[in-house]
């Protein structure tokens, strides 16, 4: 399709991200109330708040790239205009197919529009496919993809076996969870068919949201033999996202496996602590700290949710190949690199201080003071009042009550 003869029949605009320029449902359209939420309306779904997400999409990609060595076959099985995988062709060095596709009929020709718009139409390929039955065509050993790129509207639970299947040995798998209510507890029994485990609504439920996203993979990918390994994740206002290698073996399945377990919380004094490879053990119900009944979320990943090295090379791609959004990324990357080896949960200091009627210290001097103290304390990708320390939850409710003085 040459771009001069494509004629949308529902208003649209151009627009510039990266490096490329696409056209797109113009929202202002689909807006008549204040509440509408126009990327739903519109005939395409296309939202401009994601530009971080494909970003980040863009660094990952670049930094697996480098980390790799080779040149990639890339899938974005859902992919609405076309713009996060065109920006992969257009943005990544290395790339040597990009296959995209979508079910929707003006999605699939606006996308086969914004592909030619950018002379992109030998390295990206436009599909019209039901994303499970175009990933299940590339569960071949020769035909799988190095990098899927899972992005839907809503839970990406439907799509993670045959997303999982679609993988190369070693290749990389990205995973968006915009349903955040289940993941974070409103809604537990739709996270538990979703994600078999059970959510808590604690301070800290988007990296929880991230964990049992993580944790879906691994017991997915562990029913074909196929061990995963998350090397990055991070969160917005909406949704959850994790990024995991993948490699094959039952052995390496199995090791993948002993990361699941439980995160015990304690909703009297904050107290929390992971139990890891403890699918078949008895859980401890009692608080060490107070003696009141912890609450078991689970089963979920509760192993590393950051790879040191993946991190520091996504944050060098972020240097050498700046963004419109560097600054917020550089701030994300800086400190997601910091706590890659921090332990799992965080604490709120806003909440800690709440539950103390104290008024709320700012978060680098309770990090400075725990510090000082010879703790181990850094802040966290997952919350801005955040960080992740050692130390338990009365030595944190302790230092916080002598900065509040």
């Amino acid at each position: 399709m040459q771009y001069a003869d494509f004629k949308p029949d529902f208003p649209t605009e151009t627009i510039s991200e990266g490096r490329v320029k696409v056209v797109v449902p113009k929202l202002k359209a689909y807006r008549n109330m204040p509440c509408d939420y126009a990327p739903s309306k519109a005939p395409v779904f296309y939202n401009p708040v994601m530009e971080l997400n494909r970003d980040l999409a863009v660094l990952a990609l670049r930094a697996y790239q480098r980390l790799t060595n080779r040149k990639l076959e890339v899938c974005e099985p859902l992919t609405a205009c076309g713009l996060r995988g065109i920006r992969f062709a257009a943005e990544v060095k290395g790339i040597e197919n990009v296959v995209v596709s979508d079910i929707n009929e003006r999605a699939f020709k606006i996308a086969q529009h914004n592909v030619a718009l950018n002379g992109l139409a030998d390295k990206v390929e436009v599909r019209k496919e039901e994303a499970n039955y175009l990933l299940s065509g590339y569960s071949a050993p020769q035909r799988r993809f190095d990098f899927v790129d899972i992005d839907p509207f809503g839970s990406p639970a439907p799509f993670i076996d045959s997303a999982v299947r679609a993988l190369r040995d070693g290749g990389l798998l990205a995973v968006t969870a915009t349903d955040m209510a289940p993941l974070c507890g409103v809604h537990p029994h739709a996270c538990i068919r979703k994600y078999g485990g059970k959510p808590l609504r604690t301070e800290y439920c988007h990296e929880l949201a991230a964990r049992l996203v993580a944790g879906s993979l691994a017991t997915t990918a562990a029913k074909h033999d196929l061990a995963i390994m998350p090397v990055f994740s991070h969160q917005s206002e909406h949704y959850v996202r994790v990024y995991a290698t993948a490699k094959y073996g039952a052995k390496n399945a199995d090791q993948s496996l002993k990361n699941m377990g439980y995160v015990l919380h304690c909703f009297k004094c904050l107290h929390r602590e992971t139990v890891i490879g403890a699918l078949s053990k008895q859980l401890p119900n009692e608080c060490v700290e107070c003696g009141s009944t912890l609450s078991v979320g689970g089963p979920m990943w509760v192993g590393k949710l950051f790879d040191h090295e993946f991190v520091t090379t996504m944050k060098h791609e972020a240097q050498i190949h700046p963004l419109r959004l560097s600054g917020n990324l550089m701030k994300m990357l800086a400190t997601a690199e910091y706590e890659a080896d921090a332990p799992s949960t965080y604490y709120v200091v806003d909440k800690v201080s709440d539950a103390m009627n104290l008024p709320v210290p700012s978060v680098k001097n309770v990090i400075a003071s725990l510090r000082k103290d010879g703790e181990m304390a850094v802040q966290t990708i997952f919350h801005t009042r955040g960080l992740r320390s050692a130390a338990s939850a009365e030595k944190i409710r302790e230092t916080i009550a002598a900065l509040a003085r």
